[in-house]
């Protein structure tokens, strides 16, 4: 059995000796071959092996090996931006979730503010509305010398005793100026 180890043990020193390990010298002439070359042509091969020194069979290792590390790294590098890109892409729409539900509740509460008028109720609070005392007068509302500064009208209209009432002018006057807000409390 002493025979087999001892001829294994040669068989492996030799393939070993064989092989030289490559020089700073020769490696960074190879990184810089594959950073303008990532395919490896036979004549470049022949031409870096003779320059180098050694067999093209190693050359030809060190590209493999060289590609694959590549190929790991720029996978690494595709999977982090796409991941910065994921997590900024969950925050914008947290953020844009977050801003309909904010204005899903201002939709509601002028939706129930127009549909007061409409009814003729006057909220005493903007959450909590009451009957009105006796019938109003016809309904005349006009904002244009007071809340609607920024001018330009919607093309949604409601038929308000006679009146065409644009809805985002009464948006307007119920918000306020400053654009935050009811007036009502």
């Amino acid at each position: 059995m002493d025979f087999f180890q001892s001829q294994s043990q040669q068989k492996h020193l030799a393939k070993n000796s064989n092989k030289r390990r490559l020089t700073q010298d020769q490696v960074r002439l190879l990184e810089r071959t594959f950073t303008t070359n990532k395919k490896l042509e036979p004549e470049l091969k022949l031409q870096l092996a003779n320059q180098l020194g050694v067999p093209p069979r190693q050359v030809a290792i060190w590209y493999q090996n060289k590609k694959a590390r590549w190929k790991t790294q720029s996978l690494e590098l595709d999977y982090n931006t796409i991941q910065v890109k994921l997590e900024n892409a969950l925050a914008d729409k947290r953020r844009l979730e977050k801003e309909v539900i904010q204005l899903r509740e201002e939709l509601r509460k002028a939706q129930e503010m127009v549909f007061a008028f409409n009814q003729g109720v006057v909220p005493s609070h903007p959450h909590h509305f009451h009957p009105p005392p006796p019938p109003p007068p016809p309904l005349n509302v006009s904002c244009n010398s007071s809340c609607d500064e920024g001018g330009g009208g919607s093309s949604l209209h409601e038929d308000v005793n006679g009146e065409v009432l644009q809805l985002d002018e009464l948006y307007a006057c119920l918000i306020g100026p400053g654009g935050g807000g009811s007036t009502w409390g």
